[in-house]
Formats: C-alpha cells, sequence, structure tokens
C-alpha cells in the first residue's frame, strides 16, 4: 500500500476472515481425503454453500488493493509465480510421491496473480473511466459470462461452439473439456470482472473516502491473517496433510 495512505484496516480482516473460512472448509475435505471419514465430505459439500460470498470477499479486495499498490505489475508477477509452485508441487511432485487427486491447474493464486498483471497494464484506461460507470459494467460482464465454463454467455442467450471445449488449452479463460480437474479452479472469466469491479471501487479508497470506521482495526488476529494471506494460502494446505497424515499415523499404530 502506498505510504501516504492509512491503511484500510476492515480490508484486512475481511481477508483474513475470507482466509479462516477457507482454512475450515479445506479441513473437512481433508479430513475425508487424507483420513477417509465420509462424514468430512458431507460437511465440505454443505458449506460449499458458503463459497462464492468468501470467494466475492477475497477478489474484490485484491482488486481494490491493485489502486493501492506501489506496483501491480510486480505484485502481480510474484502471485502468478506462487499459483505456478502451487501447481507444480500439486499436479506433478505430489502424484509422484503417490498422493493424487489434489492437482491444482489455475487455482486461485494464478487467476489473482494474472488479473493484477492485467489490470496494471490496463491501468491507464481504467483510470480514465468513472468509478460508478466501471462498477456496473463489470457486474454485468460478470453476470453475462458467469455460464462461459457450461457453454453459453449471455445469460444462456448464447451458445459457444462446442469445439471450443474439445480440449483443455483454453482453461484459463473458463473453457475446458470434461477430463478436466482441479481441486482449486478460478477461470479468468467471469472471475476477472469481479476483480475489475474491486479495482474501479479501489479509486474510493485511493482517495481516502472509505467510512471512518473501516480505518480502524477491530480484530487483530484476522488483521494478521489478512496481511500475509499469501502465506497462509500457501502454507495452510502442507500443514493440513502433516496434521491430517500423522493423525492417520497415530490411529494406525494404535489399531494396528
Amino acid at each position: 500500500m502506498k505510504e501516504e495512505l492509512k491503511r484500510i484496516e476492515l480490508l484486512d480482516e475481511l481477508r483474513g476472515l475470507a482466509i479462516v473460512a477457507m482454512l475450515v472448509h479445506h479441513t473437512f475435505y481433508d479430513i475425508g481425503f487424507v483420513l477417509g471419514l465420509d462424514w468430512g465430505y458431507t460437511v465440505f459439500n454443505k458449506l460449499c454453500v458458503l463459497q462464492p460470498f468468501f470467494w466475492a470477499i477475497f477478489i474484490i479486495i485484491s482488486g481494490i488493493c491493485s489502486r493501492l499498490s506501489k506496483n501491480t505489475l510486480r505484485r502481480g508477477a510474484i502471485v502468478l509465480g506462487a499459483g505456478l509452485v502451487i501447481t507444480l508441487v500439486t499436479a506433478v511432485i505430489m502424484p509422484k510421491l503417490g498422493v493424487e487427486g489434489a492437482e491444482i491447474y489455475f487455482g486461485i493464486l494464478s487467476c489473482l496473480g494474472s488479473c493484477m498483471i492485467i489490470t496494471g497494464l490496463l491501468m491507464p484506461l481504467i483510470e480514465k473511466i468513472d468509478f460508478r460507470l466501471g462498477m456496473v459494467i463489470s457486474v454485468v460482464l460478470f453476470a453475462a459470462t458467469y455460464g462461459i465454463s457450461s457453454g453459453s454467455i449471455l445469460f444462456n442467450l448464447v451458445k459457444l461452439p462446442a469445439k471450443l471445449y474439445a480440449t483443455n488449452w483454453l482453461m484459463p479463460l473458463g473453457i475446458y473439456s470434461d477430463s478436466f480437474q482441479s481441486a482449486d479452479y478460478f477461470a479468468l472469466i467471469p472471475w476477472f470482472f469481479m476483480f475489475l469491479f474491486g479495482a474501479f471501487l479501489g479509486e474510493k479508497a485511493r482517495a481516502g473516502e472509505f467510512p471512518k470506521w473501516s480505518y480502524t482495526r477491530r480484530f487483530k488476529v484476522l488483521s494478521f491473517v489478512g496481511k500475509n494471506s499469501l502465506w497462509f494460502y500457501l502454507a495452510h494446505q502442507p500443514v493440513l496433510y502433516g496434521i491430517m497424515y500423522a493423525v492417520s499415523f497415530i490411529i494406525y499404530l494404535i489399531y494396528k
């Protein structure tokens, strides 16, 4: 964040809340995946209804911060690089160790990193557009392209050619074949438009015109997690896997 701007503590706390929600959600998945307990999958699936809400929080805040960052392009390159590391570990290294089914292709970090880079390149144009008009356009484009992975856009009025979905080469754009699987996946379309919504809203943040109460810290733990969200994301699955496999080994020893 640019030094002359007062930190908007609310953004850190909301981002921290989204990360904590993700940790809880993934814990139940790992209970099912690693420990083989079906109730873990059951709870995980029930909590999926809340996912879009926390996705929106995280992506919009990232968009807002793109207007506050000293160097959005550099920040985007770092986040995209972290996403590629996640793909390398989950899709290459882990299968070699016998852990399959957890592959991540174009997960949240890859998506956010790409959004930051694209937004950074488009920033001269974005700054010329009234932020209110930009927010409206972003919402419309998000809604109009939301069904792209299902083969249609413009609220199902336009069907895309089936041959586009014959391969996975366009997977980053939300176009993929039936064979595509990823444990975490956020396509640029439509999520870039939600990020763009945040980028336009970020004009108010850059002008210091957010509500006064949003600049006051209320939850230190959430604020800490939010400020270090990248590291928490990178570390959470290795830590969870480590805990789950340790529990699995202990159970094995007890019932051996």
